[in-house]
């Protein structure tokens, strides 16, 4: 082995663990047009489903705005900080051991460079309640916007 390839690979293994855990199934559900573009794709609403990597039977759907148009069609558009996010349970939701208060579940670039949609997942053990917050960060400054929604874990032991 080279001692390229050698350090490629610890780059490669150091990239993966600073970035947060990626969704265990990112599916688009589908989309609707929202602004005619004489050249390029029409800007869009995408609705999209990730499941919880660490949490059974979470799924979260993501709206979010999809700039279209040239700058669009050939990936330098910055898409706008509009979003929305609704989880549901498809299962019986249980607490795993070891999740943390607070956890970046998924993230998804939104411009070429420095823009990402987040979400974070965050436990509200009194109330047995699991919140995931859908957010927009920049390398500088992030954004006002965001989204709320929460699924209830399954009924304590007892």
């Amino acid at each position: 082995m080279s001692k390229f390839t050698g350090w490629r690979a610890l780059a490669g293994g150091a990239l993966a663990l600073c970035l947060p855990l990626a969704a265990s199934a990112q599916t688009r559900v589908g989309e609707v047009s929202t602004t005619f573009r004489l050249v390029g794709p029409n800007d869009k609403v995408v609705v999209e489903r990730y499941d919880d990597p660490r949490v059974p039977n979470v799924s979260c759907y993501v709206s979010r705005a999809d700039t279209g148009g040239l700058s669009g069609w050939v990936g330098l558009a910055e898409d706008p900080s509009r979003f929305s996010i609704a989880c549901r349970a498809t299962g019986p939701v249980t607490l795993p051991g070891g999740l943390p208060q607070t956890e970046s579940v998924f993230r998804q670039s939104a411009s070429p460079l420095f823009k990402a949609l987040t979400v974070t997942r965050i436990l509200d053990a009194e109330k047995r309640v699991l919140i995931y917050l859908v957010t927009s960060t920049k390398l500088v400054d992030g954004s006002p916007y965001n989204s709320v929604t929460a699924v209830a874990l399954g009924a304590p032991p007892g």
